[in-house]
């Protein structure tokens, strides 16, 4: 018996029942909290959902399919027999820990980005794929597939969708970077900028190292280990790779917004010829963008919360009879988790079934 049969007859065993077992790195992290609830409601056919990470959330308690399970730490012996591993995590987690996975013969979603640059990575939007007629050759050894950033899924289903119908001569978007971007320490220094500013005390700046507080930046401190410009090139850098040239590339300025949850975008996009507001969202209506209209409640960060939808509003340009301006909100985690799990399920093709190798 080969080290494949080992390794992979239980997995492909239960694949050729129709089942997969399933990893999430990052399991304790918003964003794998989020792919874990996505997972559960779109009943992605997992027999296990291994939870995995660091030891700040080693023994936390989840729900995974109604039942009570506890987070374990990341041990390459855990990626056996695994068919589906999600990236959750940090990029050093995922960085120390992909070849692992890569060796034991699990499909790799990445949602980390970490591995964006990695030969054989592919980045994937399928809502934008499936909006271009896009189609990838399935492999049985596929190589990582990174999800493509919540900001560059939605530029480029709204432009592709609408460079279609109308064609589009140059787009300006303002996007709105909400703290959980950063993770669960993002959202802490927010709350507690906010409640130290209410008493007068000293700010932290571990995370920002300025203050967001109150306040909307542009860029962070010299001590941020984060910066906007770099998530903004990654922005441009992911639309390009996920559309093509299916509509033109926007200029993008990326500002930190003192909000917890969900992507705010301002879009000034103008067309070859004049586009009424009432031809612009007829063109945007469909799968996965929710067009609000007068007197409906705007879209918010509120209202964008657990949505699978984006939500959209058209204006018309007072200055401009060939432009609109759209006011859209997306909730970045669930846009990013949905698009994992659809990667994840447009990859189960090339999981052996009915056959151990």
């Amino acid at each position: 018996m080969n080290s494949n049969t080992k390794t992979g007859g239980v997995a492909n065993l239960d694949a050729a029942r129709g089942f997969y077992r399933v990893a999430i790195v990052g399991a304790g992290s918003l964003k794998g909290k989020e792919v874990a609830e996505v997972l559960d409601q779109r009943n992605f056919p997992s027999l296990e959902v291994k939870l995995l990470d660091d030891d700040e959330s080693l023994g936390q308690l989840e729900a995974v399919k109604d039942e009570i399970t506890f987070i374990q730490s990341v041990r390459s012996e855990q990626f056996e027999h695994v068919d589906f591993t999600f990236f959750a995590s940090d990029g050093d987690c995922t960085r120390r820990n992909w070849q692992h996975v890569l060796k034991s013969g699990s499909a790799i979603v990445d949602l980390s980005y970490a591995l964006e640059d990695e030969p054989g990575a592919v980045v994937r939007a399928p809502w934008v794929e499936r909006q271009l007629g896009q189609s990838f050759t399935l492999e049985l050894q596929p190589g990582p597939a990174v999800v493509a950033h919540p900001v560059a899924v939605v530029l480029g289903l709204l432009l592709s969708r609408l460079h279609a119908a109308a064609p589009i001569k140059r787009v300006v978007a303002t996007v709105f970077e909400p703290v959980s971007e950063q993770g669960q320490k993002g959202m802490d220094e927010l709350h507690e900028q906010t409640i130290n500013l209410l008493s007068f005390q000293p700010l932290p700046k571990n995370i920002y190292d300025v203050q967001v507080a109150f306040s909307m930046v542009a860029r962070y401190g010299e001590q941020s280990a984060q910066s906007l410009s770099a998530v903004t090139e990654r922005v441009v850098k992911h639309y390009k790779k996920i559309v093509g040239g299916g509509a033109p590339v926007p200029s993008v300025l990326m500002l930190q917004a003192p909000v917890f949850h969900g992507h705010g975008f301002s879009l000034n996009v103008q067309f070859e010829k004049p586009t009424g507001v009432s031809g612009v969202s007829g063109a945007l209506a469909g799968e996965h963008v929710a067009v609000i209209a007068e007197p409906e409640e705007a879209p918010n960060n509120v209202n964008a919360a657990g949505q699978g939808d984006i939500l959209v509003s058209v204006n018309p340009d007072p200055a401009d009879a060939q432009s609109v301006w759209l006011w859209v909100t997306s909730d970045n985690f669930r846009v990013a988790a949905i698009t994992a799990v659809e990667v994840a399920e447009s990859m189960a093709a090339t999981r052996p079934r009915g056959q151990i190798q």
